[in-house]
């Protein structure tokens, strides 16, 4: 019985993605009491962890930069899914979901989880060293979408309201699906390098040698589990959002802080991986994460709003406010300060968590 245990627990990765589908779909569309949300609050958190351990081990058997567009676009499309779910259940709130999701995403990838990444990097190892022409690739592609998408809205005429009429949004979502898929295909294929990790010398580290690489099958077998680990922690995360709600609301604060909430417990999985790797001195594949979960949340939410917009009725609100778009410009600028260099100390992983907490300051007291 003990030696079962045992093995029980060594496999807890295997057994814990199944548990959260079990319990999503016994309380998906219920109302659940104080005791069932502590429940699901600590399964979504054993499957947050079952998810990195299974994205680290289907990234090192397809290499970098394959292992963390994995999980940044496995994550985003359940994301997206989430995010349409949500819309679909109508209500005003519901115009400016897409828009408060994709920002709190963009802020939290390139504040928060860089800030840690660069911070932590450079504590252990004495500089964070990186790829400055990967990263400024896709830095500039992130601030590319994230103005056609979130900021124009703001200053268009042809619909009253930050919103884009049915040909500017169209031509956002096509504009989006393009980058994206450019992007990908440059990170992939044409320029591979420039999104590898390097050493201190610059030399660019083309496998890792920590430990041996798994076998197609367990790559396999762990990215079946990656993709129920996403979905239970995406669905969970909607489960408890009533709960959720109620103390934002209880607390008197605004309601979009819902969204980051959801936002912050959707980027677990990215957060921890790209914290892991940073440890290990890999702040390229950090950065790969951090800045491949803002692209990619762009990049698919806004055609998929787009799509989805045919059908549900309301307003689509994708325009930020003047606040948003002032921490946005100046996560724009920071962000390219701390690329050129190719190389951080802890002072910008600082400044970047200073713009992060600026941003959770502001949504909670705007």
């Amino acid at each position: 019985m003990i030696v079962r245990l045992r093995s029980l627990a060594t496999q807890w990765t295997a057994v814990v993605p199944v548990i959260a589908i079990v319990l999503l779909a016994l309380t998906w569309g219920r109302g659940l009491p104080g005791a069932v949300v502590a429940l699901v609050t600590l399964v979504l958190a054993g499957a947050v962890l079952a998810a990195v351990h299974h994205a680290e081990v289907v990234a090192h058997r397809v290499g970098e930069p394959f292992g963390s567009l994995v999980l940044a676009v496995a994550v985003t499309i359940i994301e997206v899914a989430l995010i349409v779910t949500l819309m679909a259940d109508g209500g005003d709130k519901s115009s400016t979901l897409a828009r408060d999701t994709v920002f709190a995403a963009v802020m939290i990838t390139c504040n928060g989880i860089v800030g840690l990444s660069l911070l932590v990097a450079s504590l252990r190892h004495g500089l964070a060293v990186f790829n400055a022409e990967g990263t400024g690739a896709a830095l500039a592609t992130v601030a590319t979408l994230a103005t056609l998408s979130l900021v124009l809205p703001t200053f268009t005429t042809s619909k009253p309201g930050p919103e884009f009429s049915t040909a500017q949004l169209t031509f956002a979502a096509l504009s989006s699906l393009v980058l994206y898929g450019m992007f990908v295909a440059t990170q992939t294929v044409r320029h591979r390098d420039y999104f590898l990790p390097i050493t201190r010398q610059g030399e660019v580290i083309d496998a890792d040698d920590h430990a041996d690489i798994p076998s197609a099958r367990t790559a396999m077998t762990s990215l079946g589990f990656l993709g129920l680990a996403l979905v239970g922690v995406v669905g969970l995360a909607k489960g408890v959002s009533p709960t959720i709600e109620s103390g934002v609301e209880a607390a008197g604060m605004p309601h979009s802080v819902v969204g980051v909430i959801i936002a912050l417990l959707v980027l677990l999985p990215e957060t921890i991986a790209a914290l892991r790797s940073a440890r290990r001195d890999r702040v390229q594949t950090s950065l790969n994460l951090a800045l491949g979960s803002a692209m990619a949340s762009i990049g698919l939410t806004i055609p998929a709003v787009a799509v989805a917009s045919i059908w549900l009725s309301g307003p689509l609100v994708l325009g930020l406010g003047a606040t948003h778009m002032v921490l946005l410009a100046l996560t724009v600028v920071v962000s390219s300060l701390t690329v050129v260099p190719g190389r951080a100390t802890p002072l910008q992983g600082g400044v970047h968590l200073v713009l992060f907490a600026a941003y959770l300051e502001l949504a909670i007291n705007p």
